[in-house]
């Protein structure tokens, strides 16, 4: 058969027998958009919308494309794609393509294209980049909590399409800035790189992009339009969990942006490990890096915080930022808020400046343990992780040196700060009798006098305890 009068009927034949093997909504949506364009011998062309419309069918429907061709031929067949533009359709989410379609481009197993998405002829849609542009680089805060990441990220803006890390996972709980380097890289990438397009998207957002374009039968719509993204930030990759049709989709479009040297960027609240999602998609997860965001110390906390002062133009004391970020500790995002709060209160009362008592109150909508009670245990645990030690290691009856400092040190300052007995502190630290405690007192006050790293580590365990206390 060398006439193109039967392509049609073999399809129809064809379609058929697929409408029985595979749902309704896979029909509409992978099905239904393929155009018979000849047949040849029991060689079968068919058009498809676009390069991952076709990737999509070989990786998921093959066997059914060649049960369906073999049947309706009655021998073995072969099948031929060609790939074509998509026909704009009106979306309410995405902005319409421009130009017109070009003439069909041949699309088989052995002549692919090398960038299936810049086709002479059409227009490349405008990418709206979705980002904030109070977020960059500049500011920043480095420390030791985020510094891999913050150089990925920098290294991935600097050679969007050349990177090693490819994709950039960027993990760490809520607040510790994972966004801000997104936005940070997209800002980067639109001032030095104009021609590039990014768009920043919420996994969320993308799931319901999705959603959307199935419900209008424009899902391949939806798709080439994302295919024209060079820099892709997705934020919360987490909120694919228990979303198969969105894994689905977002594996095509994963690899067709990397096979093309685009930048993948994502973000997630746990190691990409402990995603509960399909393994193919979190192996393709793994292949660059995994950056991660850890708790920022005191002083790094105090810098951010500062920063941001200094950004909205407010003066902010040393002793009122360090007393709110001893009470702040995993939580970037709080302390802007505490900043934000303060400034309106501070006008509302009249008052001329932002002072310990008015970040007391302001704190107290955020943490419960303001100006709360200096106890022993506080105390045991303030100077446990002082010394990088076990509570219960301080408690034992261990005579390692450093061991029986942080013990004498705790039982004197429960004794300047509590109204406990001696019998009873001895009691706190492995029922110790009162003589222990008398020479652990005595031995403290001694060292005060003649040891300046005793003198500067009490110094400090003082100032933590009277920040906690709230009296700055």
């Amino acid at each position: 058969m060398d006439s193109n009068t039967d392509h049609k009927g073999l399809w129809s034949q064809c379609l058929q027998t697929i409408s029985q093997t595979v749902s309704g909504q896979a029909y509409e949506t992978w099905f239904a958009p393929i155009t018979p364009v000849k047949l040849v011998g029991n060689e079968l062309t068919i058009q498809v919308p676009h390069r991952l419309f076709y990737e999509w069918l070989e990786e998921h429907y093959v066997e059914v494309l060649k049960t369906s061709l073999n049947t309706a031929l009655g021998e073995p067949g072969r099948l031929q794609y060609r790939i074509n533009p998509v026909k704009n359709k009106v979306r309410p989410t995405l902005p319409q393509k421009q130009g017109k379609v070009t003439e069909q481009v041949p699309l088989t197993h052995e002549n692919m294209p090398g960038n299936p998405f810049v086709i002479p002829g059409v227009a490349r849609p405008r990418i709206p980049s979705n980002l904030n542009k109070g977020f960059t680089f500049k500011n920043f805060v480095e420390g030791d909590c985020n510094s891999l990441a913050r150089n990925a990220a920098k290294a991935v803006a600097d050679n969007p399409t050349q990177t090693a890390f490819n994709p950039l996972v960027i993990h760490g709980k809520s607040g510790l800035g994972k966004t801000h380097l997104l936005h940070a890289i997209g800002n980067y990438v639109n001032e030095k790189y104009p021609d590039k397009a990014v768009l920043f998207v919420g996994a969320d957002t993308f799931t319901q992009h999705l959603i959307d374009s199935i419900a209008s039968n424009s899902t391949n719509d939806l798709l080439n339009w994302y295919q024209n993204v060079d820099i892709l930030l997705v934020d919360d990759i987490q909120q694919l969990v228990n979303r198969k049709k969105t894994q689905d989709i977002f594996f095509n479009l994963f690899n067709v942006l990397r096979q093309n040297n685009k930048a993948i960027v994502m973000t997630c609240d746990r190691p990409i490990i402990e995603l509960d999602i399909e393994e193919r998609l979190r192996s393709r997860f793994q292949w660059g890096l995994s950056a991660d965001l850890s708790e920022p110390a005191l002083e790094t906390r105090m810098a951010i915080l500062t920063s941001k002062a200094h950004t909205n133009n407010v003066e902010l004391p040393t002793e009122v930022a360090e007393f709110i970020c001893f009470h702040i500790k995993n939580n970037i995002r709080q302390l802007e808020g505490i900043l934000h709060t303060m400034v309106m209160k501070k006008g509302v009362a009249g008052k001329e400046k932002l002072d310990i008592d008015l970040a007391k109150e302001v704190l107290r909508s955020f943490v419960s343990d303001i100006n709360r009670e200096v106890t022993p245990e506080v105390i045991q645990k303030a100077v446990a992780d002082h010394f990088n030690l076990d509570v219960e290691k301080i408690k034992s009856t261990t005579r390692r040196r450093q061991v029986v400092l942080a013990r004498q040190i705790s039982m004197f300052l429960v004794k300047q700060h509590t109204d406990n007995s001696l019998k009873k502190i001895g009691q706190l630290f492995g029922n110790r009798d009162h003589s222990t405690v008398i020479y652990s007192l005595r031995a403290v006050e001694d060292l005060v006098d003649t040891n300046d790293e005793v003198r500067r580590a009490l110094a400090e365990l003082e100032r933590k305890i009277r920040i906690g206390k709230g009296e700055g």
